[in-house]
């Protein structure tokens, strides 16, 4: 193991923000993550674990103490009572690994193609596309638990997912270090057409899609959106989603759907648990004044998706997360919901 000091870590974002690491290291394996683990403590210093960077707002004061990234590689498979078993490294690229299972003609993950980032943040916030979630195919997660060094894996009911939500980003948050998942995908599944702008791509066609044919239509929708990395493309410089879809009471959207009938407008929304509605954050967003292409000084709104929250080359995190800060006050005011974040906040 060789830890870096002062490592610039806006480079390794997609948002491009953020200060220096004071002490930077990269594990390959898990006894790096082990050796990594153990310098910090030696320290005493605060330890961040890094994968992607994709869905992430580092302080521009950076961070103080031990940035560790995870780029444990392999993609391995094996098929075990009618399904394929993908064990795959936490530092692998997410997007390699849904080409690859899509090759394999194996379907679960197809709807989340062309999301950036590693394999290791997607049980952390359940990643979620286009009508699938990796809920639905973890089988079985490997980490490293800082609280007593040892490696254990944790069964899928065991990581506690809901929508965007696992105990790795709540009741066990900074517990554990993910190192490798298994995934159980259907080999000759079909593919998940339930999403909207999926069965719009695909209306009129004579033949039934393919799991190929899915990836590349939610790549061509993503690239449309923004929310594909394009080199050169500056509404690419984001961290994605920067707002959940609210999950509302009934009596909050019926709060809501009064708010909006006052304005002449009726609210977009689809069943998201039994008594409860979930609704377009990217339609609260836009109708409180932030539409595409909204700019203020260095920070903006994507020009293709209304909850992108864009770098346009200079900006610092302070003037990201004043823009975050602007969206929710806005939203709140004028029709009574607060809008949590998606990215995780480091440094601040």
């Amino acid at each position: 193991m060789f830890a870096q000091e002062n490592v610039p870590l806006s480079p390794l974002t997609t948002l491009k923000v953020g200060g220096p690491a004071k002490y930077f290291v990269e594990a390959k394996t898990i006894a790096q993550v082990g050796d990594a683990v153990a310098f910090a403590k030696s320290r005493n210093l605060p330890l961040f674990v890094l994968g992607g960077g994709s869905n992430l707002v580092i302080a521009d004061s950076g961070w103080p103490g031990l940035v560790l990234k995870i780029a444990v590689p392999g993609i391995e498979d094996r098929t075990e009572d009618g399904e394929t078993l993908f064990e795959v490294g936490a530092g692998e690229e997410w997007d390699k690994f849904v080409a690859r299972a899509v090759a394999s003609n194996c379907a679960g993950v197809e709807c989340l193609s062309g999301i950036p980032g590693s394999v290791g943040g997607t049980p952390v916030q359940n990643v979620g596309a286009y009508g699938q979630e990796v809920a639905e195919t973890v089988e079985s997660v490997l980490v490293f638990d800082l609280k007593d060094g040892q490696v254990r894996e944790l069964c899928a009911e065991a990581c506690g997912f809901t929508y965007r939500t696992s105990i790795f980003n709540s009741t066990a948050r900074g517990r554990y270090i993910i190192l490798r998942v298994t995934y159980g995908l259907t080999p000759g599944g079909a593919p998940r057409i339930q999403y909207a702008d999926l069965k719009k791509h695909f209306a009129g066609w004579g033949v039934t899609p393919t799991l190929a044919d899915t990836r590349e239509a939610v790549r061509r929708i993503r690239a449309s959106k923004a929310m594909l990395i394009t080199p050169g493309d500056d509404d690419c410089r984001s961290a994605g989603s920067f707002f959940k879809n609210p999950v509302l009471s009934a009596e909050q959207y019926a709060a809501l759907t009064k708010r909006a009938a006052a304005k002449g407008l009726e609210i977009p929304s689809y069943p998201a648990l039994d008594s409860q509605h979930k609704v377009s954050a990217a339609w609260l967003v836009e109708r409180s004044g932030f539409t595409k292409g909204y700019n203020s000084g260095h920070v903006g709104i994507s020009r293709k998706h209304a909850l992108a929250i864009v770098n346009r080359g200079e900006a610092t995190a302070a003037e990201i997360v004043a823009m975050k800060e602007h969206i929710q006050q806005r939203v709140e005011e004028i029709w009574g919901v607060r809008l949590d974040t998606e990215p995780v906040f480091i440094g601040f």
